[in-house]
């Protein structure tokens, strides 16, 4: 298949001429080197993508370059043996709209390190439907399960619960066989979240204690919110218990003490979904296709849009609007 002279992207700028991104017409040349090329078919909208799309987060580390962190899509040209005309591949992270180009483009040019088959159990639509987000949720029950969470401490909350990451873990946590608490500011949303694996849905103010210890009331969780309930999770945690911190929604500062550390053994966990070693990469996909495959995707997908809409919705994800995945059809 030949590529086109020109195709449409979602590229960002910082210059004299200031901040901005849109559409714009490229070529395969003005994309960052890699070996495999493909012709995209869906991408995603996460937290680091509006950040990076409005210039309100320092997401990109040279300019310009093409927007998306997430891109699957089918293989046009490769100059690695691993990968031949019309192989289906994903790619999440691994630089894309930090230091390359991303995938909000018709087509995306990738390093083959970082390409990952698509695995038997999934298609394309539904492994961007994951994307970043979904990856984030199953690396972070991957961190849990390696530092010993069983079910047995209790039920696992999960902050941000009705964003993309916090979703698709009330669904992969509950299909893994956890009970999962949904902490959501959303009260209207509270269908939505039993529907997609919570089995309670708690307000804001489960997690509003300034304590520096409180009843152990959770076996662990997933923060993707940080600051003050991020504390307060892990001050209401079991002994033994383990929080996986994988966002910052509410702000990137954290004032705890040691004490949940020191008298019950609590353990924060880091997720960091980007920079993921390709071994792991390989099995949470592996995972994501089979037994952690969430239930409800279709659910949890609750808006698709094109490439010239995403300044339109950058702005409602930034403020908290959105609700569960955004797909992006390319």
């Amino acid at each position: 298949m030949t590529v086109p002279a020109a195709f449409n992207a979602f590229r960002i700028h910082n210059d004299d001429a200031g901040y901005r991104s849109g559409i714009e017409a490229v070529s395969i040349d003005d994309l960052a080197p890699g070996e495999v090329v493909i012709k995209s078919a869906y991408s995603s909208i996460n937290f680091k993508d509006a950040l990076a799309g409005t210039g309100e987060g320092k997401i990109l580390r040279k300019f310009p370059l093409v927007g998306g962190i997430d891109v699957a899509g089918h293989v046009v040209a490769s100059s690695d043996a691993k990968f031949k005309e019309g192989d289906a591949v994903l790619v999440t992270g691994c630089g894309l709209s930090e230091v390359r180009d991303g995938g909000y483009s018709e087509y995306a040019r990738l390093e083959a390190k970082w390409a990952i088959p698509l695995p038997a159990g999934l298609s394309l639509r539904e492994s961007m439907v994951l994307g970043t987000a979904g990856f984030t949720a199953a690396l972070a029950l991957f961190r849990l399960l390696e530092n010993r969470q069983a079910p047995e401490l209790g039920p696992l909350a999960v902050t941000g619960a009705s964003g993309g990451v916090g979703s698709l873990a009330l669904d992969i946590f509950s299909r893994a066989g956890f009970e999962v608490h949904a902490i959501s500011g959303k009260a209207d949303q509270a269908d939505y979240l039993k529907s997609i694996g919570a089995s309670q849905v708690l307000g804001r103010d489960a997690l509003a204690t300034t304590r520096p210890m409180e009843s152990a009331r959770f076996g662990g969780g997933l923060d993707n919110v940080g600051g003050p309930m991020l504390a307060s999770l892990l001050a209401q945690t079991a002994p033994y218990g383990n929080v996986a911190t994988a966002g910052l929604a509410a702000t990137h500062e954290l004032d705890t003490t040691v004490m949940p550390f020191i008298i019950r053994g609590a353990s924060l966990l880091g997720v960091a979904s980007a920079g993921t070693a390709r071994a792991i990469r390989d099995e949470i996909w592996q995972r994501l296709a089979s037994d952690w495959k969430p239930a409800h995707l279709d659910r949890i997908c609750t808006r698709e849009v094109a490439l010239s809409e995403l300044p339109q919705v950058f702005p409602a994800m930034l403020a908290g609007g959105s609700l569960g995945r955004t797909l992006v059809v390319i």
